[in-house]
Formats: C-alpha cells, sequence, structure tokens
C-alpha cells in the first residue's frame, strides 16, 4: 500500500482537495486558455518545461500521479489532469486520444514514418506521456529497429525522424 502526502510550500501537510485547489489557483500563471495548454503541451520542450515549472511549485510526478488516481483517470494523460482541474474538462483516456487523433496524425506522414509513429503511439498509450520526452527517441527507434542505424536507414534519417516526433505530438493534442 502507498501513501502520497501532500505538503505545502511552506512545509505543512494539507489535504489532497487543499492541494488541488492550491493548484486550480496557480494553474493561471502558467497557462492562460485550454488552447495555450494545447500548445505547450503538444511540443516536448514545452510540455517538459512546464513539468518542470509544476514540479518547482510542488506538483511533482509523484503528486500528479496520486491526483490522476483520484479522480480515476490513470490510463489518462496529465494533460487531461491539468484540463480538468482548470477547465473541468473531463478526462479522456490515451487510447481514446489516439485513436480521436490517429488519422489526423498520419496524414501527414508515409507509411514507414505511420508504422514507426504508430509503435510509438503504442506506447504512449502503454506507459505514458514519458514516451513522448525528446530523449526517448533513440529508444524507441531501438525498440522498433534494433538500432538507430537500421531505423535512421528505413525512415529516411535522423532529422526526418526527429520533425516527425515532434510534429505529430501537435496533432495529438489538437481540440
Amino acid at each position: 500500500m502507498m501513501a502520497t502526502t501532500f505538503w505545502s510550500p511552506d512545509g505543512k501537510p494539507m489535504s489532497a482537495a487543499e492541494f488541488i485547489q492550491r493548484l486550480f489557483g496557480e494553474l493561471p500563471q502558467l497557462f492562460k486558455d485550454e488552447d495555450q495548454l494545447c500548445d505547450l503541451w503538444g511540443q516536448p520542450d514545452t510540455r517538459k518545461a512546464l513539468l518542470e515549472s509544476l514540479s518547482e511549485r510542488g506538483y511533482g510526478n509523484e503528486q500528479l500521479d496520486e491526483i490522476k488516481r483520484m479522480i480515476d483517470a490513470e490510463k489518462s494523460d496529465l494533460y487531461d489532469v491539468l484540463a480538468y482541474i482548470a477547465f473541468a474538462l473531463a478526462p479522456i483516456t490515451r487510447q481514446e486520444r489516439v485513436d480521436s487523433h490517429r488519422d489526423q496524425i498520419f496524414s501527414h506522414y508515409d507509411d514507414k514514418l505511420q508504422a514507426f509513429l504508430d509503435f510509438v503511439l503504442a506506447q504512449y498509450v502503454k506507459e505514458g506521456i514519458r514516451e513522448l520526452d525528446q530523449d526517448k527517441l533513440p529508444v524507441l527507434l531501438k525498440a522498433k529497429y534494433y538500432n538507430i542505424n537500421d531505423g535512421a536507414a528505413e525512415l529516411g534519417g535522423i532529422p526526418k525522424i526527429r520533425d516527425a516526433f515532434v510534429g505529430f505530438q501537435r496533432h495529438l493534442y489538437a481540440g
């Protein structure tokens, strides 16, 4: 059994409800509306910066994962948890997100890149948002093609792969 403790910035314990209320009050400082959240979340570098900013304010992975459990959104993206808290939007699962955006994503890429992105999306559905970090790209290429050079040869080179890996994420979070 595991329990997450929530702490205020001054080091005092707080209830989960107080923690969520505090997070709700601070989110407007990080993004002004759903469109801005989509824009920030749809780019690996700005998503990482947003997560770092949340962590610096006391909203680390452990606490955010506990909130996911509290709102019955363990299979949802952290994006959906933030949208739920900030805008009262019902969370969807990562699988639902992929299913509803797959055609839009694939319309921008050739068959070979579609196959790789389908693999990436399956990893995202299974493991979560961390699979979409840029530092995961070499790991994903090795997992799919056994080594980076074979993946690069199959897909048209590292720059093309990187552009597709970063580019498809905008479509994954498009409204």
